[in-house]
């Protein structure tokens, strides 16, 4: 074993008790490894990863690092604000750990005598976002790892403006987490002390008030309707806020899934987007005859749905989604004040993401922007929006189950999506047709699409090189990798395209304008490769799929 591996697990045998025993009872070689290889890193949501002792896993100490390069950073940046002046916000969700992870990341903060506010109940991602500027604060800090399975935990920062942060200040972090090795030298205050130094404040129930006021002027039905929803917060943070703003409907919630649980013990994955998620919720929805399903993640700001269809559930696509929301929004929106007055409204998507809303957007005068993969990103737009006064947001979407409607966030927000996905099923449904059914009359219309999502879970420092190997035989091979001469273009965006910032993705646009993408994951150690299939019908786009498929099988597998 590496002598740096062994130096690491040598170390953190001493920390604690608990950190000992754990570390103790792993007989493996190649788990030890991989739990000190490397520190634990930020990716397109900040840090995330499994939790337990070692250095590249979520605990105390990897936490508190994360937090104190933070502070040194804002202390940095903040134009030497005098101590309690530099307010940060945090928030947690329903995983094991959280509020542990919450409370440690505030007591490094208010040891560097940083102000914070803590949400004082778990609480979704998006409404950490609305508070950063709610509050006025500098930062924000959410603990989740979203909709990964129970074994993670995560830790995302958000800028003053409630977006998360963007690569220039994550370097400018990294490097301050970079330089800190001393892991129990990190000052942390308990907090009680915190408290009794004006450090640290408890967040009740106004912002989350304040922040479904906001939700609610998103609003596009405002008729009655006997829609019957079943919605499931897969024991998250989505039970309070998603029930507030759906009471008008007729909402049964799954009352297996509705409370608080780390464990996740009626999933295998909190995932919505998986049917396995869903399951349960469904199986209520039949018993009910209800019209939709309805589920979002732990920390809330992804949204699933499954349609009831011929007597069947039918889940769609984070694509499928979007584009009927994009659809449902153009075709009931009032015009904006700025949009009369010649500002161009926006729609923005990431580079990953199907063309279909974009072209009902651009059917219906959106103007389309186009992001890198991750929030972060679409949540920067809408900044640069705002400063240049030219354009006005109006809905951004990624095909990972992420839309936000609205700019009192800077982050996909599955309590305002919730609200408009069962406004607009209600609204369909006025005019006889399932949600199902007006998918289908906009393929008609623009043509039929077929996206696919495969991920590849390398593991280990070998993983890692083999994640890094597979991306540069990927651009080596090139158009070779296709049969014949469908590839019409190839975008490396590791080499900046189309005034993006450089990112290790690969993407392949064919004669047909149906597309292949490969990129590494920002959080976790997977390869993804996204396909996006158009063709007339789905015959012809399964057949294409196909082909595609067992190219990138066999190459990466």
């Amino acid at each position: 074993m590496d002598e740096m591996i062994i130096s690491r697990y040598k170390q953190w045998l001493e920390f604690d008790n608990k950190t000992g025993h754990e570390l103790l009872a792993i007989q493996d070689d190649k788990e030890i490894a991989d739990r000190f290889y490397r520190n634990l890193e930020f990716g397109t949501g900040g840090l995330r990863g499994v939790m337990g002792a070692g250095t590249n896993r979520m605990n105390r100490y990897t936490v508190r690092r994360a937090t104190l390069g933070l502070a040194r950073f804002l202390l940095q940046t903040g134009h030497k604000r005098r101590r309690g002046e530099t307010n940060v916000v945090i928030a947690y969700d329903s995983r094991n750990q959280s509020r542990e992870f919450a409370l440690e990341a505030a007591g490094v903060l208010c040891a560097a005598g940083i102000a914070v506010n803590v949400f004082d109940q778990l609480m979704p991602t998006p409404v950490l976002s609305f508070a950063v500027r709610h509050l006025g604060c500098q930062a924000g800090i959410v603990i989740t790892a979203s909709h990964n399975p129970k074994e993670y935990n995560g830790y995302k920062v958000y800028d003053a403006t409630g977006c998360q942060i963007l690569p220039d200040a994550a370097a400018l972090i990294i490097a301050e987490i970079g330089a800190i090795n001393d892991l129990l030298g990190i000052p942390v205050l308990a907090p009680s002390e915190a408290e009794q130094a004006g450090l640290l404040t408890w967040i009740g129930e106004e912002v989350l008030t304040a922040y479904l006021a906001k939700v609610q002027e998103q609003s596009l039905f405002t008729g009655q309707s006997d829609i019957k929803v079943v919605y499931t917060p897969l024991h998250g943070t989505g039970n309070r806020p998603v029930r507030r703003i759906l009471d008008r409907f007729d909402v049964e919630v799954v009352k297996r899934q509705e409370l608080p649980d780390g464990d996740f013990s009626t999933v295998r994955s909190p995932n919505p987007e998986e049917r396995d998620a869903l399951t349960l919720a469904i199986e209520e929805a039949k018993k009910l005859s209800a019209d939709l399903v309805l589920g979002t993640d732990p920390d809330c700001d992804r949204v699933g749905i499954a349609v009831h269809q011929n007597g069947d559930y039918l889940l769609l696509t984070g694509n499928q989604i979007g584009a009927l929301l994009v659809d449902f929004v153009v075709k009931n929106r009032v015009p904006s004040a700025a949009s009369l007055t010649g500002v161009q409204p926006a729609l923005v998507k990431t580079i990953v993401t199907n063309e279909l809303g974009a072209q009902i957007g651009q059917k219906h005068g959106l103007l389309v922007d186009e992001t890198l993969t991750g929030f972060k990103y679409i949540g920067d737009k809408i900044n640069q929006y705002q400063l240049s006064g030219d354009k006005s947001f109006v809905i951004g979407y990624e095909e990972s189950f992420g839309f936000l409607i609205g700019t009192h966030a800077r982050d996909k927000d599955a309590v305002v999506a919730s609200m408009l996905i069962v406004e607009m099923a209600a609204w369909h449904r006025e005019q006889g047709r399932t949600l199902v059914d007006a998918l289908a009359e906009l393929y008609a219309q623009y043509g039929y699409y077929l996206d696919v999502l495969d991920s590849f879970t390398l593991k280990g420092a070998d993983g890692a090189r083999r994640i890094q190997e597979i991306m540069k035989e990927i651009r080596h091979k090139g158009n070779k990798l296709f049969p014949g001469s469908s590839v019409a273009l190839i975008k490396d965006y590791e080499a900046g395209v189309d005034g993006l910032p450089r990112e290790n993705v690969v993407k392949f646009i064919m004669n047909d304008e149906s597309w292949v993408a490969i990129r590494p994951s920002g959080t976790e150690q997977k390869i993804k490769v996204y396909y996006s299939i158009k063709g007339e019908d789905k015959a012809e786009n399964d057949a294409k799929l196909k082909i595609y498929r067992d190219i990138f099988r066999s190459f990466v597998e």
